[in-house]
């Protein structure tokens, strides 16, 4: 395409652009004549974020910006790919031309834009139902981006969103937790929309009290993300669910539990979520005890935990095996010696508990210290 082509392009890409951006149209060709590149491309991606331009940038993309794409910053150019794909009539369409922008900056020296834009094949893919060509898209990425030093923080919370959306797709909660809590900690939760905050916060939350490896939700607790769900009334229930199970209140998750059937995964889980919120009062229990008096008799654990009896063994058992408790258990007298309990957040009822427990150790080591004072007078003296 020659210069006078370009110009007449411009020239009626700018007569169709919102008032506003007519300018930057304008300051298009100047900046292309001149190859400055570096200014250009800022200036593109300025005219691709305005929401005004969403009906010319595919255009922009194929008959302006390929012309010149081996000269710029080939991350940049993926992005303004990825803008212009939104405007692909469908997914198939789009997956095409996605796969035609990872074949372009397929180089040596452009890797982080080449895993970038796989990414970006993985998820339209994952739009399209064909999770396999997704996961062999996404472990391509990630073999790239074992072997990076450093990479933008743009490449890896693409990766991480797609990888959750993935795991989410194979209902595996447990590995959509953790991925999606490394999404979030690659962005900024501010610049999301207050309703994806909440849309997020809400698939946080049901993701952890429905896997079956996670027992302990300090991370998402602390996370402000959380905060989405307080907005309004509907959610203020899973939040309050959330904080029932941290700190193992049977009498909260009893009050809680009508709202699980509003939730087809929660409601599926039901059983789960009961043994859970069981070994979330065990571990509370034991952790309210100094570690000189953890030694629990069966009833005392039956009474604090409302587990029946003859499934209190069962119970330790289980806390034993994921690692929430450590210790012994005596069959015959029927007490379970325990020596350590997973750390967790604390809520501020269970930091006055701490609180109350380090007085009492403060007057035990006191009294402690006035009797030594007392019987050693003469080896004092």
């Amino acid at each position: 395409m020659n210069v006078d082509t370009i110009s007449d392009f411009l020239a009626e890409q700018r007569d169709q652009a919102p008032e506003e951006l007519q300018p930057l149209v304008l300051e298009f060709e100047t900046l292309w004549e001149r190859k400055l590149w570096h200014q250009l491309t800022n200036a593109l991606l300025e005219f691709f974020n305005h929401p005004g331009s969403a009906p010319q940038r595919l255009q922009f993309y194929k008959v302006f910006i390929l012309k010149f794409a081996d000269k710029i910053n080939q991350l940049k150019l993926v992005d303004l790919a990825l803008k212009a794909a939104t405007q692909c009539r469908d997914n198939q369409e789009r997956l095409s031309f996605l796969e035609s922008v990872v074949k372009k900056v397929d180089n040596e020296d452009s890797q982080d834009a080449y895993v970038f834009a796989t990414i970006a094949v993985a998820r339209v893919k994952l739009d399209l139902g064909d999770l396999d060509g997704a996961r062999k898209d996404l472990d391509t990425a990630e073999r790239i981006l074992d072997n990076f030093d450093s990479v933008e923080s743009v490449v890896h919370a693409a990766f991480y969103d797609t990888n959750a959306n993935y795991f989410q797709a194979k209902s595996d909660s447990g590995s959509y937790y953790k991925n999606a809590l490394l999404y979030l900690a690659c962005i900024d939760v501010k610049s999301l929309s207050v309703e994806e905050q909440r849309q997020r916060a809400y698939n946080l939350a049901i993701a952890a009290l429905v896997s079956s490896s996670i027992y302990n939700f300090g991370e998402l607790l602390l996370h402000p993300i959380l905060d989405a769900l307080t907005i309004d009334d509907r959610h203020k229930w899973l939040h309050q669910l959330l904080f029932a199970f941290n700190r193992g209140d049977l009498a909260a998750y009893d009050l809680l539990a009508s709202h699980i059937s509003s939730d087809p995964l929660l409601a599926q889980h039901t059983r789960q979520l009961r043994q859970k919120i069981y070994l979330a009062a065990l571990t509370e229990a034991v952790f309210r005890r100094p570690p000189h008096d953890r030694a629990m008799s069966f009833s005392t654990i039956a009474n604090e935990t409302k587990v029946h009896p003859d499934e209190i063994e069962h119970l330790i058992m289980k806390a034993l095996s994921l690692d929430l408790l450590r210790g012994t258990i005596d069959q015959v007298d029927e007490v379970a010696h325990i020596n350590w309990v997973q750390p967790k957040v604390l809520d501020m009822k269970q930091i006055e508990n701490m609180r109350q427990r380090l007085q009492e150790w403060d007057s035990s080591v006191d009294k402690l210290g006035n009797w030594i004072e007392g019987v050693g007078q003469d080896v004092w003296a």
